[in-house]
This record gives C-alpha cells, structure tokens and sequence, in this order.
C-alpha cells in the first residue's frame, strides 16, 4: 500500500465525491484505525463474495451498532462497532451502500445454507436443544 493516508468519506457523500479537507468543519481528513480496520474487513467480504456488498445498519442497545452485509453473491456476514458514525464511515470508505432498514429486496438477495437452517430448526433437524421447562435458570422465587 502506498504511504498516502486512507481518508474517509462521510455518511451521505455519494461515492467518488471528496471527504472535507482537514480543517473544514464537519469531518476528520483522514480515518482513525478502527474505521479504517472495520473498512478493511467490509472490504474484504465483499471482495470474496462477488466484488460488492450492501449494508444495513441495526443498533444493539449498549452494545453498539452491527452492519449486516450482504454479498453480491447472496452471502451475508456482519461487523460490529461501538459508534453509529464508525459503522457509517467505515462503510463509506469501503464503498459499500448503507440501507437503515433491512428490507425485503436486501433479504430476498441472501442465500442461506444448511448451518443456517439447522440453527433456525433449533432440536427439529439436529440443532442445538432448547432448554426444557425443568432446567433450573438460575433464579429464585416466584415469576
């Protein structure tokens, strides 16, 4: 790679336009290494799963916001990152699309397999069982 530094392009600025320039105001020059990290991994599913990706951006509560990804291929993943505007500009670097709701033409595009339906099916077809009724939760009490 080359010794210039990656910059960001912020959440809304259409691919191929410029990020603001160091000093103007609203935007950093250059991406901090947990964006640029986080952008590298987008990067990267969508380079081994068909050249591009789409995203949908779901918040976790305390734990942060996860980008959902789905590849040109159908394959999907996910990353994980403590700030809203990390996740949107991680995204933006790595030139990938941010739709805020995971709609029916996002999911109509994901391809699901065998471990998928197996974790759906739970103890139906051979998942992980469900905790019976007598298993202890570990509190005490009345409900």
């Amino acid at each position: 790679m080359a010794d210039t530094p990656e910059t960001e392009t912020p959440a809304g600025t259409p691919t191929g336009a410029s990020a603001p320039a160091a000093g103007d105001a609203g935007g950093k020059a250059t991406a901090d290494r947990g964006t640029t990290r986080l952008a590298g991994r987008i990067r990267a599913f969508a380079a081994e799963h068909g050249g591009s990706a789409d995203a949908s951006i779901a918040h976790l509560g305390v734990s942060g916001y996860r980008l959902v990804l789905v590849g040109a291929d159908g394959a999907w993943g996910d990353v994980v990152t403590d700030e809203r505007e990390r996740a949107l500009a991680a995204a933006a670097l790595a030139g990938v699309t941010v739709h805020e709701a995971f709609d029916g033409e996002m999911a109509s595009r994901v391809r699901t397999g065998p471990y998928e339906w197996s974790r759906m099916a739970g103890s139906q077809i051979g998942g992980p069982a469900n905790p019976s009724a007598d298993t202890p939760t570990g509190t005490s009490g009345t409900p």
